[in-house]
C-alpha cells in the first residue's frame, strides 16, 4: 500500500506541471521526438529534456533512440494507478450520498422536516 501511494505521489508530482501536462496531452495522440515536444510547447530543447525527464521517471512516458533522435511515447498503463485511486474515492463518495439519500428518505417518511 505504501508503495502504491509513493507511486501516487510521483504520478502527481510529475503531472502537476502544466508543460509536462502537455507534454502527456501531446504524447497521448502519437510518439513525438523532444525536438516537436520543445517545440510545440515553445520551450528550449535542455528545458524540454529536463521535463520529459520527470515524466520518464515516473513511468508515464518512454522513450527510444533512433541515431540522433529521441522519440517518447505515453505509456497508458501508468495513468492506471490513478485511475483506480479515482475510482475509490467516487466509490466511497457515492456511498456517503446514497446513505444521505436513504436518510432524507427515512426522515421525510416519518414526516421530519
Amino acid at each position: 500500500m505504501i508503495q502504491t501511494h509513493d507511486s501516487l505521489n510521483t504520478l502527481f508530482q510529475a503531472l502537476a506541471d502544466p508543460y509536462r501536462r502537455g507534454m502527456v496531452d501531446q504524447l497521448a495522440r502519437g510518439p513525438a521526438s523532444v525536438k516537436e515536444l520543445a517545440r510545440a510547447h515553445d520551450m528550449a530543447m535542455p528545458s524540454a529534456v529536463k521535463h520529459l525527464k520527470v515524466l520518464e521517471s515516473a513511468g508515464l512516458v518512454t522513450s527510444q533512440k533512433a541515431g540522433r533522435v529521441r522519440t517518447f511515447a505515453v505509456r497508458a498503463q501508468a495513468l492506471q494507478s490513478i485511475d483506480d485511486w479515482l475510482a475509490g474515492h467516487k466509490r466511497a463518495l457515492n456511498a456517503a450520498f446514497d446513505r444521505l439519500q436513504q436518510l432524507m428518505e427515512d426522515e421525510q417518511r416519518a414526516g421530519k422536516p
